[in-house]
């Protein structure tokens, strides 16, 4: 791909942790779409130094109200990226997503084009500084909560660009009544769905071809991978269940699991190592994977 528009500065390169040979790059990324730059993380593993090959991409987003900081700051344990990236030889991009974009382009406000940023402008620029499989079959993409919505909807509208698609505790529907939430917190998203989306339609999924149950038929057309999980004290599980029942009675093969905790650093900390060997099959499966 080439990159006329795109310009960016590596403005940060952190030390390698201690035990771990995988580095961390800072990139300023200006969109174009949005007409303003935001900021991604690059954790490259230890054997990216090593060898002329190209390497897989695992796009990881953040949740609601974070920062594409969060994956490297907020698990308790902080080598927990350096260490996947180091295991299976992946690169993984942690990109800015706002506080509650939940990564879809907005028809109302031209400063909210996530799906756009994601799926074109942060691909075109990562492939282009660095050694990655430059096509779908070396490219995956997931991400917790609000993240977890970002990579099944962007997936689901370009599975020409991805191989897989995770979500861990995702919001499966926009609609806040279907959360299990505070009425000030169910009103406060409601007022930034209608900002972005404009008054919902009648009916538990007011936003149509916004939110992923919805979207069913879309995911069993495309035939992308999927793994889903949730924990079984989330306040998102009732929108979890309400797709995975809609994957399974439309026969979508989806990998599927509720295991113990809630909408926390812990849970998604456990969670990620399984997503990303879910993730890793599929690459080696494509012989992309760096042994």
């Amino acid at each position: 791909m080439t990159l006329p528009a795109f310009f960016f500065r590596l403005s940060l390169a952190l030390l390698p942790l201690a035990g771990w040979g995988a580095r961390v790059d800072t990139l300023e990324v200006p969109s174009a779409s949005m007409n303003r730059t935001l900021r991604a993380a690059v954790v490259l593993p230890e054997r990216y130094r090593k060898t002329k090959r190209p390497f897989p991409v695992l796009y990881l987003l953040h949740g609601g109200t974070g920062s594409f900081r969060d994956w490297l700051t907020k698990t308790p344990d902080k080598t927990l990226l350096h260490r996947l990236a180091d295991e299976y030889n992946l690169i993984i991009v942690t990109p800015d997503g706002d506080p509650t974009s939940y990564y879809f382009d907005s028809p109302l406000e031209k400063t909210s084009q996530f799906e756009t940023f994601i799926s074109r402008e942060l691909v075109e620029v990562i492939d282009s500084r660095f050694r990655t499989v430059r096509d779908r079959k070396g490219r995956v993409i997931a991400g917790l909560s609000m993240g977890g919505h970002g990579a099944l909807f962007i997936s689901s509208r370009h599975p020409d660009l991805y191989a897989a698609a995770g979500s861990m505790s995702g919001v499966m529907n926009i609609n806040t009544a279907t959360w299990k939430v505070p009425p000030e917190f169910a009103r406060s998203r409601s007022e930034n769905f209608v900002k972005l989306l404009g008054p919902p339609k009648e009916g538990d999924a007011p936003y149509p071809g916004y939110t992923m149950v919805t979207l069913a038929d879309r995911l069993k057309a495309n035939q992308l991978p999927l793994i889903l999980d949730i924990g079984v004290d989330d306040f998102l599980i009732e929108t979890n269940r309400d797709l995975h029942r809609r994957l399974t009675e439309n026969k979508t093969p989806h990998d599927y699991t509720e295991r113990p905790g809630a909408h926390t650093w812990e849970y998604w900390q456990n969670a990620l190592p399984y997503q990303v060997l879910f993730f890793h099959n599929i690459l080696k499966n494509n012989q992309v994977t760096i042994h």
